[in-house]
């Protein structure tokens, strides 16, 4: 029987289990989080320095379905300045970006300003606080996956990323997970709003 689980992924970690041999100076996985069942992966990744939900599975077939683009990802990104409406435009719009030493064009999606500051936890690791100029908040939801792709977008708009939190996927959502923690999905599918 698989099991699944959501994940706060904090700050700092990086979204895999083992160290696939890279000698990466002691970085922080998620096995160190809990106790998690043998051949437990993780659902997509976030970067190092990126936090939030993260879905955890053990089943390879559920990976690679919500992985695919036909589940909605909601991150939460806070940028340096005070965004525009144009810039929120062109985020909608789609912007180029570079990918593997290419220009890619971003898919049209969903994006706007939050009128106020997310109610999120303290990220342990402080950012710069607003003596260094104003800051803003956005809502970004994509359904495909480029790397760094929301930090790509808001640095093609003028505003680059500080902090980066996703707060759902799909119809599940982040809620009041704190840096760290995990609880136990009974029925990843009905969860998720998917069809049997």
């Amino acid at each position: 029987m698989h099991q699944h689980f959501k994940i706060y992924k904090p700050y700092g970690y990086l979204s895999q289990f083992i160290n696939n041999g890279q000698k990466q100076h002691r970085k922080k996985l998620l096995g160190e989080l809990g106790e998690f069942p043998e051949g437990t992966m993780s659902i997509g990744r976030l970067d190092e320095k990126s936090e939030g939900l993260l879905l955890l599975t053990t089943d390879g077939k559920m990976s690679d379905f919500v992985n695919s683009s036909k589940v909605d990802k909601e991150y939460y990104a806070q940028v340096d300045g005070d965004i525009t409406e144009a810039a929120i435009k062109a985020l909608q719009n789609g912007v180029e970006i570079g990918l593997n030493g290419t220009k890619y064009t971003t898919k049209p999606c969903p994006a706007f300003k939050l009128d106020e500051v997310p109610n999120l936890p303290e990220r342990w690791k402080k950012l710069r606080d607003e003596r260094h100029g104003p800051t803003s908040w956005v809502s970004i939801i994509l359904n495909e996956g480029k790397f760094r792709q929301v930090r790509k977008m808001t640095s093609a708009v003028g505003f680059p990323t500080l902090r980066l939190v996703r707060v759902r996927v799909g119809t599940i959502y982040l809620d009041d997970l704190q840096p760290g923690d995990s609880m136990q999905l009974l029925d990843i599918k009905k969860e998720l709003n998917l069809d049997a």
